[in-house]
């Protein structure tokens, strides 16, 4: 006989996780299902070679909701955020003030020494800084609400969904004339161009740009970039905009606290568990199959997976409108993004900046200009992974030693462009990994020359690796573009961003929907919020 439960999660991601721990904590009968045998999804830390852990995917923090974090305990359950310390980023000889081995820019934690730091490149960058970051934070608390608004939708003559939208309005009303003027070019423009009427230090503007294009198949100059700037602005630690922080033990130890909290709210986790479909009878969902044969019933199922992998490969071909299918073959995924992870026996040496110092604990940009950006996505626009590409690189390990064996470390480079759809020329993923691979770590050669002799492994992750492993389609970081024709109501399907579906009792709650891609856990409470009031249960 089938068990039966309240509700089931396909997908042991850090979405699903919250979902199943907002169930379990309404009283809920709720159970995980998650392929793998590590929990997390994309936010997973593993030991990729003996002793050196990684954060294989997903790598850094900002964005998580300070709700969940204050409903579910997480710190109780060993959340503990460490804090990254700025940005470094490295130039070579002849670029910037400085003369000799090459410039940098770094920009640090502390107001005063960024301002310094700017002060040395552009006064009047120096002087822009201040009024720019004062207006971004203005920007991300109008914005923010939305992060916790289930989106109405426009065609239904019902009102009542509209009414969260009404507090947005009178925010929007009781902004000035330049903050609405702003709000509409963040909606519009391209990164670039929004921060060419700020700034005039190039490697300032590329760098600050890179926010703008992450899981994006778009470059700097691509108008609506300004958004995805916008959408990182909004991360938060202990209150503090912008801040990025790594969870200690990587970022599987956010997906294990939120695991452990919805555990000991009751819900059951089980992992190696791979969902063959969903059980659909006359229109309604009554269980799910794993691959095993194994069937379990319950009439909720909520899906932590994309919505091409729900739709088009968990639901039985023909149960769903034909028409409903061709928007989601629709939406677009365009994975972009690939990962270096490298174990290394002393840290790299920039010659701009030789030596071990603070540059490294932060976040280390390759991002010397505008045009390197732009020039990077010009190989992606063509099939072509990009020769010269744009880079976010940390070390951990000097955060967080517990990563690596004593005196060794790891370093996480986050690599774009890497398109998931090769030019026929190319050959296949498979035929391109180590190509790839070879050109980040020509990259780095080019500032940190030491780069090749101090490598003890490597492990290359291409779109298709991504896509493998975790099952996100394209290997898209997001589960789909935060482009502006795929956010709010029509994320992932115009008339169904409420995180219901056209069957009555399956629900999707990853970030295929509002408000998105990040480890940030909205779409998770979200999603669980409609599914107790729709079976009438209190929600808290």
């Amino acid at each position: 006989m089938a068990q039966r439960y309240d509700a089931v999660i396909i997908g042991g991601g850090h979405n699903g996780l919250v979902s199943a721990a907002y169930l379990a904590r309404a009283g809920l009968r709720t159970l995980v299902l998650e392929q793998r045998h590590v929990l997390g999804g994309a936010a997973v830390t593993e030991e990729l070679f003996p002793g050196f852990r990684f954060s294989v995917f997903s790598y850094v923090v900002s964005l998580l909701r300070p709700e969940i974090i204050r409903d579910l305990e997480l710190p109780r359950h060993g959340l503990d955020i460490l804090p990254l310390d700025g940005t470094f980023t490295p130039l070579r000889a002849g670029d910037g003030p400085k003369a000799g081995g090459g410039d940098y820019l770094w920009r640090v934690n502390d107001h005063g020494r960024t301002v310094r730091e700017l002060r040395r490149w552009s006064r009047n960058d120096a002087e822009a800084y201040e009024e720019y970051g004062r207006l971004m934070v203005d920007m991300a608390r109008f914005i923010k609400p939305i992060l916790g608004i289930v989106p109405p939708d426009p065609a239904s003559l019902d009102p009542r969904p509209l009414r969260p939208l009404a507090g947005l309005a009178r925010a929007f009303q009781q902004l000035t004339e330049r903050q609405r003027a702003v709000f509409v070019q963040l909606m519009t423009m391209s990164a670039s161009d929004f921060l060419d009427q700020w700034f005039e230090t190039d490697p300032l503007k590329a760098t600050m740009s890179a926010s703008g294009i992450i899981g994006t198949y778009q470059g700097v100059k691509s108008p609506g970039t300004a958004y995805v700037l916008l959408h990182h602005y909004m991360g938060e630690i202990d209150g503090a905009f912008r801040a990025w922080g790594i969870p200690k033990g990587g970022t599987g130890g956010i997906s294990n606290a939120i695991g452990s909290a919805a555990r000991a709210l009751g819900a059951e986790i089980r992992m190696e568990s791979s969902v063959a479909r969903v059980i659909v009878k006359n229109g309604r969902t009554t269980g799910v199959a794993l691959a095993s044969g194994e069937e379990i019933s319950t009439d909720t199922v909520l899906s932590s997976v994309d919505a091409r992998r729900t739709f088009l490969g968990l639901v039985e071909p023909g149960t769903l409108d034909p028409a409903f299918e061709e928007e989601v073959k629709r939406f677009k995924f365009r994975g972009s993004s690939g990962k270096v992870n490298l174990a290394v026996d002393r840290l790299p040496d920039f010659t701009c900046l030789p030596g071990v110092g603070e540059h490294l604990r932060g976040a280390i940009s390759f991002s010397p200009s505008i045009d390197d950006m732009e020039q990077a996505y010009d190989d992606a626009k063509y099939g072509h992974w990009s020769r010269r590409p744009y880079m976010d690189m940390i070390i951990p390990t000097l955060v967080d030693p517990s990563m690596a064996p004593p005196g060794k470390h790891v370093i996480s480079c986050f690599v774009q462009y890497a398109p998931y759809h090769l030019a026929p020329e190319l050959g296949t993923w498979d035929d391109n990994r180590e190509a790839f691979g070879d050109a980040v770590i020509d990259r780095i050669a080019e500032f940190a020359p030491n780069i090749r002799e101090i490598i003890l492994y490597r492990n290359v992750q291409t779109p298709l690796d991504i896509e493998r492993t975790t099952g996100l389609t394209e290997g898209n970081i997001f589960q789909g573009e935060l482009s502006l024709e795929q956010l709010f109501f029509n994320r992932p399907v115009p008339g169904y961003a409420r995180f219901q579906t056209p069957l009555r009792g399956l629900w999707l709650c990853g970030s295929a929907t509002h408000p998105g891609g990040g480890i940030m856990g909205a779409n998770g409470r979200l999603a669980a919020m409609e599914v107790l009031r729709a079976k009438g249960r209190k929600v808290a």
